[in-house]
């Protein structure tokens, strides 16, 4: 596995070694050792979670506050998605600045995204089975989230607006400047 961090300090691209054959191929997703070793710090990962969504879902930006916060490993099963990390970390030299990765199945490309990030995603296939792992547990009361739109952050989602779909709750969420950070 090769890790690549990004122009985010703490965030990493990783791609897998796969093997290839007349059988199809095999590749390890995830080993705790590599994975630590390679991004320089120990996460120990204690939740998984999956979703399902059709072309153009957004999913997006969440994260969590506090002493609840959560460090994630993202992936994608099956199909295509453009990924967003945005830094809220107040005292980084890139608060506020995001990057965009597209994920596939067919890349296998994975994303770590440390705590203090907001996160997420839309399906830019028909449809995509997004996998992520997480450093800590999901608490309600610890939820945060940004309007995936807001014109601040200015993120290029690939689709045309009228061809984005976003939850009812999602479409409430505070702009970058009033967000609980």
């Amino acid at each position: 596995m090769k890790a690549k961090e990004t122009r985010l300090k703490g965030c990493f691209v990783l791609e897998p070694t796969v093997f290839k054959d007349e059988r199809g191929y095999f590749y390890e997703s995830h080993n705790q050792n590599t994975f630590n070793r390679l991004i320089g710090q120990e996460v120990n990962f204690v939740q998984d979670n999956q979703s399902f969504s059709t072309k153009g879902v957004v999913r997006a930006l969440h994260y969590q506050i506090g002493e609840h916060a959560q460090a994630k490993l993202v992936s994608v099963l099956q199909g295509t998605v453009l990924d967003v990390a945005v830094d809220l970390r107040q005292d980084s030299p890139t608060f506020g600045d995001h990057i965009a990765v597209e994920l596939s199945a067919e890349n296998k490309k994975q994303l770590f995204i440390p705590r203090g990030f907001a996160h997420g995603f839309i399906v830019l296939s028909n449809i995509a089975n997004f996998f992520y792992k997480c450093d800590n547990f999901y608490n309600k009361e610890a939820e945060g989230g940004i309007i995936y739109n807001d014109e601040d952050l200015k993120i290029d989602w690939k689709l045309n607006e009228e061809d984005i779909i976003v939850s009812e709750k999602d479409t409430v969420l505070p702009n970058f400047r009033n967000a609980r950070i």
